[in-house]
């Protein structure tokens, strides 16, 4: 079985954040290897050119993630407070559906409900899912659609925790994407 990766990059910072432990993303590659191969592995992310996040970007692609990035846009909101977002959902969707003949599994890492239909479809065409992320971030309509093919870090932990020396995965300006 072939099996493409789509990381949702900000969902997966704010999915940490709630854990209150690191993934590795390199241990995803490795777990996820147990359905098939691995024929692409793609992490989405807003940008704000620094050089901690150019430096997680390259360890990315040494391990095998391919990059997808838009800038990161800025503005203030009525109230006064000032807000950063880039959101890559559509992209996400995008190329599931433009590399849709170059696997057979997708696995989602993201528990965005803006998903769901997407997955929906492809189930109806013939393909197999599986999401990962854990039940403090997953939308219920994922859950719901996903059923045995949801898989909760919290369960996978011990195959999947970043272990090595304490090294930010983002730069603090990631944390303002959504």
């Amino acid at each position: 079985m072939r099996v493409a990766i789509f990381v949702d990059g900000s969902n997966f910072y704010y999915t940490q954040k709630k854990l209150g432990w690191k993934i590795d993303l390199k241990k995803i590659l490795d777990y996820c290897s147990q359905w098939g191969e691995i024929t692409d592995a793609y992490y989405y992310n807003g940008t704000e050119e620094n050089d901690s996040q150019r430096a997680f970007f390259g360890t990315l692609v040494s391990i095998g993630y391919s990059i997808v990035t838009k800038p990161v846009k800025h503005f203030n909101n009525e109230d006064g407070t000032h807000s950063a977002k880039a959101n890559l959902d559509i992209e996400i969707v995008m190329d599931m559906f433009s590399t849709i003949d170059t696997y057979d599994m997708a696995v989602l890492v993201s528990g965005d409900s803006d998903f769901a239909r997407a997955l929906q479809i492809l189930r109806t065409r013939g393909k197999k899912f599986k999401v990962l992320s854990t039940f403090q971030c997953v939308a219920k309509e994922i859950r719901y659609l996903c059923g045995m093919h949801f898989i909760d870090f919290v369960k996978i932990r011990d195959s999947v925790e970043k272990t090595d020396p304490p090294q930010s995965y983002h730069s603090r300006e990631e944390e303002s994407e959504e």
